[in-house]
């Protein structure tokens, strides 16, 4: 019995070896830039950690990972959800309230740290 619902897509394609070729130094590039983007998050975290490290270095460390962490995801979104196709209006509405609620979390990530630091400094 043959199966009417099955569409088979990687038969169907529209595009000459030159379109191939692009597509597939956009898949190395992609690959190659997040790649490089974890291993630098892992051998910094490796290397340097709080206690090797001042207070001023550290804090800059882990600004360096959510900026790091932020641009990667970012970037995914735009690859793999093809939101970087569209035009720069609708990336921006789609991305600020994503940016805005992020910066969101981070203000109540450092009002409630210093909060629980001054909390914990009364007991002390």
């Amino acid at each position: 019995m043959v199966r009417d619902d099955i569409v088979e897509y990687s038969l169907d394609y529209h595009h000459n070896e030159e379109q191939g070729k692009k597509v597939r130094k956009k898949i190395y590039f992609v690959t190659v830039l997040l790649s490089v983007v974890t291993i630098v998050e892992v051998l910094v975290g490796i290397y340097w950690s709080k206690t090797v490290v001042s207070p001023g270095v550290w804090t800059a460390i882990k600004v360096g990972y959510l900026v790091l962490t932020i641009v990667k995801a970012g970037y995914i979104v735009l690859v793999f959800m093809h939101l970087g196709d569209e035009q720069k209006s609708l990336k921006y509405m789609i991305l600020a309230p994503y940016v805005l609620f992020i910066l969101y979390l981070f203000f109540i990530l450092a009002t409630e740290a210093s909060y629980i630091h001054n909390i914990w400094n009364t007991f002390h």
